[in-house]
């Protein structure tokens, strides 16, 4: 069955009907990632056999399993993430707040796999406790992660890895819990970067009027 429309218009003057295969990457690339928001974003930091750091944000990722704990990100075709993730099995996850954005936007450039994107971002390389990639020194929260699975999916390449070591700095932890305000991450938005909106319960919840304004 056709799709409604050969390419994104400017404006809709009906339901959008489409097979995404039928736009081009870019296209459906925008659309896709506009409507699946926020993405949190996984500042991925490995090492190479050979010891050279990397650091990398990954905009698809989440929790896939909480006992033991793992997560999953995407790698867009084979990066020095991927490369470095396959041939040592380990990785970290950096949390990212709001006040290191333009760090992590530093290490989203393509640079040669000799760069250390650590300086290029001038952040602070820390040692880990269980794996051999360091950690962001100046991010509040990490995962250490072993790679439990890799698996091909698209032009992507899913990595799930298991998390080793949880590291939370007091700065974001109230209640006996991590505070989403205080850890203040960063998310993405189709092409774009976002930050968290208020936080509430469905008891709390605004009226449709008050969301409106």
């Amino acid at each position: 069955m056709a799709g409604s429309h050969v390419r994104p218009p400017m404006d809709l003057d009906r339901h959008l009907e489409i097979d995404p295969a039928e736009w081009s990457k870019p296209d459906t690339y925008d659309l896709v990632t506009a409507l699946v928001v926020p993405r949190p974003i996984a500042w991925v930091s490995t090492v190479s056999p050979g010891g050279h750091r990397n650091l990398a944000p990954h905009s698809y990722f989440n929790l896939v399993a909480d006992h033991p704990v793992h997560v999953a990100f995407s790698s867009v075709g084979v990066k020095d993430t991927l490369r470095n993730v396959r041939e040592t099995g380990e990785f970290v996850i950096n949390f990212a707040g709001q006040q290191l954005l333009s760090a992590l936007d530093a290490t989203a450039a393509d640079v040669d796999p000799e760069c250390d994107e650590f300086m290029i971002a001038g952040v602070t390389p820390e040692a880990s406790r269980r794996v051999r990639p360091p950690r962001v020194a100046e991010a509040p929260a990490h995962f250490e992660c072993v790679l439990a699975d890799q698996v091909p999916v698209g032009n992507c390449t899913l990595i799930i890895g298991q998390v080793v070591h949880v590291h939370v700095a007091p700065c974001v932890w109230s209640r006996r819990r991590v505070n989403p305000a205080a850890l203040d991450p960063t998310v993405r938005l189709s092409r774009r970067y976002g930050r968290l909106a208020p936080v509430f319960t469905p008891e709390e919840s605004p009226s449709p009027h008050v969301l409106a304004e």
